[in-house]
C-alpha cells in the first residue's frame, strides 16, 4: 500500500512537471505572439507615418556595398524617423532590408550592408508573412548603445502601403523581452513552488492515510487469518476433546501410508472403542459421558509417544496413528499401555467409573495400502477383541473382511425384509407335563428370505436388534400374534399365545401403551395374550421394569421370565417382579441325564415357583427321560422337539386337527366376554 501511495505521487508529481513544462512553452508561445504583434502594429504605425518619404531611399540598388550604401542620402532622415517614432519603447533595436535581402538601414550602423536573403525570417516577411523568435544575447547593439545578457524577440515584418499591397520592404524589430521573461520565470517558479508544497501537503496526507489503512488492513488481515485458523482448527478437531478429528485423520494416513511406500518402512492404525460408555450416557446423561471422552483423550494422549498421533472418530472412537514401527510387536504394546490406562477408574462428576476399552489394531501397507481399507480393517479388528471379551486388543485377519462383508448383506436383506413384509410367525406347541395336551403356543419370527428360504432365528435376531430394528418388528409380530388369536377365538378354539419381546422394546416408555393399542385394535383378548421377558431386561432398571410389568399385568395379561435361570440372582427377582410364569432354560434342561447338578437345580426352581404361584414351563424337551422327570415335578408344562417343532399356522392346524389346546377353564371364561362382544 505504501509503494502504491509513492507510486502515485511521483505520478502527479510527473505528470505536474508536464503541465508545467507546457505551460512554460505555451507562456513563452504567447509572449512571442504578443511581442511579435506589437513588433507589427509598431513597425505599421511607423510605415504609414513615414513610409511615403523613405520609400524611395530603400528601393534604390541593390548590390551596393556597405560604404556605398551609407552615403546615400536621406539614411539620416529615415535614422532620425526611427529614433523619433521607435526610441522610447521597448525596441531594442531596427533592421529595414530592401526587397533584395540588402540591409539598407540599421540601428547598428556596421550591420549596414549585409546580406539577408537567405535568412529564412526575411524570406518569410518578403513573401508577406511575419517572422518571430526569442533569442538570447549576452551582447547587443542597441538604440541606447551595448547592452548585454538579454532576451530578445526578433521580428520580421513585411512592410505596405496598404493592407492589401504586396509588401515593398522588410523591417526586422528587436525588442527586449527581458523584464518579461524574469516575470515568466518568476510566475512558473511561484507556480512550481506552490505546486511542489500543495505535493508535499498530499504526499503527507497520503502518506498518514495509507498508514492508517496499512494498520487497518494490517489488523483486518490478522482478524481474518486468525479466523481462517480457528475455521481450519474447527474443521479439523473435535469441539470437545481438541483433537483431530474424521476430516483430518484422512488427510494424515494418507501422508503417513505415503511415507511409508518411500521409505519402504511399516506402520500401524489402532482403532479404540470404549466397553461400556453408552451405560454412561444413558445413566449420568450426556454431560457426564462428554467429561468422560474428556479423560478418555488426556489418558490416551499421555501413554502415546512423539509422533504418534491421536484422533476422535465420533461418539466413543479413537484412532491412533503409528506411523512408524519397527516390528507389529511394537502396536500390540501400545494397545495394551492404552487399554490398562483406560482400565483404572475414571472420576466423573462424583461417581468412580469402570470403562474400559478394546483396540483393534491393522498395519501398514500390509493390511491396506489406503486410508479406507486400513480404517475398515482396523475396526473390524476392534470388533474382534471386543468379541473375545473385552478389555482386549486384536490383529486384523483377511477373515474378518468376510464376516463383515456377510453382516453388511445381511443387514441390507434385512431392511429389505422389513419393507416387503418377508417375516412371518411360526407356533410352536406347549403341552401340560402330566396330559401332554397343548395348552397353550409360543409364536416364534421366522424369515423367509428370497432365495435362501427360511432362515434359522440365530442368524438375524441378533443383527435386527443391533440395526434398532426390533421394536419395529417386535411390534408387527405382537399384533400378528393378536390377529391369530381373534381368528382362532372367532373360530370357536381359544388359543393362548406368547410372544416374546425384546430389550430395546421392552425399556421403551410407552411399551405398555403400544400393548394397550395393540389389543385394542385387534380385538384380542388380554387373558388369551402372555408375553416373554429375559432376566437380562430386568436388572438395569429393576424399578422401571416393575413398573412396566404391573402396568402389563393390569391390562390382564400374562407375564413370563424366559430362560430363566442363567441371569442374575435369579430367585431373588421373583420377590421383585410378580409374574406368572417361569421358563426353565434349555441348559439345565440338556444335561439332566449326565448332571446331578441341573437336575438338582431343576427341581429347586419348580418347587419355589410352585410355592410362589407361578407357573413353570420346561424348555428344550427332546428326550423321554427328560419329560418323564419334569413330570414327576410340581412344573405345569413342557416344551420342545419331543412333542412338536415351531411350524406355520396351516401345519399347526393339520397337527391340532381342528381341536382347541386344553385351555384352562379361566382363561377360556376371561375370553368369553371379548368373543361375544365381536360376534355382536
Amino acid at each position: 500500500m505504501h509503494h502504491f501511495a509513492l507510486a502515485c505521487l511521483l505520478g502527479l508529481a510527473l505528470v505536474t512537471a508536464c503541465l508545467i513544462a507546457v505551460y512554460g512553452m505555451l507562456s513563452r508561445a504567447q509572449m512571442v505572439e504578443h511581442e511579435s504583434q506589437a513588433n507589427v502594429d509598431l513597425t505599421t504605425l511607423f510605415a504609414n507615418a513615414v513610409w511615403a518619404r523613405h520609400r524611395a531611399v530603400v528601393q534604390q540598388g541593390t548590390e551596393a556595398d556597405a560604404q556605398g550604401i551609407r552615403q546615400w542620402s536621406g539614411l539620416a532622415a529615415l535614422d532620425a524617423d526611427v529614433r523619433s517614432k521607435m526610441g522610447h519603447s521597448r525596441v531594442a533595436k531596427v533592421k529595414i532590408y530592401n526587397l533584395a535581402g540588402l540591409t539598407v538601414y540599421s540601428t547598428d550602423p556596421r550591420q549596414i550592408g549585409e546580406d539577408k536573403g537567405t535568412n529564412a525570417g526575411f524570406q518569410s516577411a518578403r513573401d508577406g508573412r511575419v517572422a518571430s523568435q526569442v533569442t538570447f544575447r549576452e551582447r547587443f547593439d542597441a538604440f541606447e548603445g551595448a547592452i548585454s545578457n538579454r532576451s530578445l524577440v526578433s521580428s520580421y515584418v513585411p512592410v505596405r502601403p496598404s493592407p492589401q499591397a504586396a509588401p515593398e520592404g522588410v523591417f526586422e524589430v528587436y525588442s527586449d523581452v527581458t523584464a518579461l521573461v524574469a516575470q515568466q520565470r518568476r510566475s512558473l517558479a511561484q507556480i512550481v513552488a506552490a505546486v511542489l508544497g500543495t505535493l508535499s501537503a498530499l504526499y503527507v496526507f497520503l502518506h498518514l492515510v495509507v498508514r492508517k489503512a496499512d494498520r487497518v488492513i494490517a489488523s483486518q488481515a490478522r482478524e481474518r487469518e486468525e479466523r481462517e485458523g480457528q475455521a481450519r482448527h474447527q474443521a479439523n478437531h473435535d469441539t470437545l476433546t481438541g483433537l483431530p478429528n474424521r476430516a483430518y485423520f484422512g488427510e494424515r494416513l494418507t501422508e503417513a501410508l505415503a511415507q511409508t511406500t518411500r521409505q519402504g518402512r511399516g506402520g500401524a492404525l489402532l482403532f479404540v472403542d470404549l466397553d461400556r460408555f453408552k451405560i454412561v450416557n444413558d445413566s449420568l446423561g450426556h454431560d457426564a459421558g462428554d467429561a468422560l471422552l474428556k479423560s478418555v483423550a488426556e489418558r490416551i494422549g499421555g501413554v502415546l509417544r512423539a509422533g504418534e498421533l491421536l484422533f476422535r472418530m465420533g461418539g466413543d472412537e479413537f484412532t491412533v496413528i503409528l506411523p512408524e514401527i519397527a516390528d507389529p510387536a511394537d502396536a500390540a504394546h501400545t494397545a495394551q499401555r492404552i487399554v490398562r490406562r483406560l482400565c483404572e477408574p475414571f472420576q466423573v462428576q462424583g461417581h468412580e467409573l469402570h470403562v474400559g476399552a478394546s483396540v483393534g489394531i491393522a498395519t501398514f501397507p500390509g493390511d491396506g495400502a489406503e486410508p479406507e481399507t486400513l480404517l475398515k480393517n482396523a475396526d473390524a479388528a476392534m470388533y474382534t477383541a471386543k468379541q473375545a471379551g473385552r478389555g482386549t486388543h486384536a490383529f486384523y485377519l483377511r477373515e474378518m473382511n468376510q464376516r463383515a462383508l456377510h453382516l453388511l448383506t445381511l443387514e441390507a436383506a434385512l431392511q429389505r425384509a422389513v419393507r416387503e413384509g418377508e417375516f412371518t410367525l411360526h407356533y410352536q406347541p406347549r403341552v401340560h407335563s402330566g396330559s401332554r395336551a397343548v395348552v397353550a403356543l409360543e409364536a416364534l419370527l421366522r424369515w423367509q428370505r428370497p432365495g435362501t428360504g427360511l432362515v434359522p432365528p440365530g442368524e438375524f435376531i441378533g443383527v435386527l436388534e443391533d440395526m434398532g430394528l426390533m421394536p419395529l418388528v417386535g411390534e408387527w409380530v405382537l399384533r400378528t400374534a393378536c390377529a391369530q388369536v381373534v381368528r382362532w377365538r372367532d373360530e370357536g378354539q381359544p388359543r393362548r399365545v406368547s410372544v416374546n419381546v425384546s430389550p430395546l422394546q421392552f425399556r421403551a416408555p410407552d411399551f405398555a401403551a403400544v400393548v394397550e393399542r395393540a389389543l385394542r385394535e385387534t380385538g384380542a383378548p388380554a387373558a388369551l395374550l402372555e408375553l416373554e421377558l429375559t432376566e437380562s431386561m430386568l436388572i438395569k432398571d429393576a424399578a422401571g421394569a416393575a413398573a412396566t410389568i404391573a402396568a402389563l399385568r393390569a391390562q390382564g395379561l400374562r407375564v413370563a421370565i424366559d430362560d430363566f435361570g442363567t441371569g442374575y440372582s435369579s430367585l431373588a427377582y421373583l420377590r421383585q417382579f410378580t409374574v406368572d410364569t417361569l421358563k426353565i432354560d434349555r441348559s439345565f434342561v440338556g444335561e439332566l441325564a449326565h448332571s446331578a447338578r441341573d437336575r438338582a437345580v431343576a427341581r429347586a426352581i419348580c418347587e419355589l415357583a410352585h410355592g410362589l404361584g407361578i407357573a413353570v414351563v420346561a424348555e428344550g424337551v427332546e428326550t423321554e427321560a427328560q419329560a418323564q422327570f419334569f413330570a414327576g415335578l410340581p412344573c405345569g408344562e413342557m416344551q420342545g422337539y419331543l412333542f412338536a417343532r415351531p411350524m406355520p399356522v396351516a401345519a399347526l392346524e393339520r397337527l391340532l386337527g381342528g381341536a382347541a389346546p386344553a385351555v384352562p377353564a379361566a382363561l377360556a371364561a376371561a375370553a368369553a366376554p371379548a368373543a361375544a362382544a365381536a360376534a355382536a
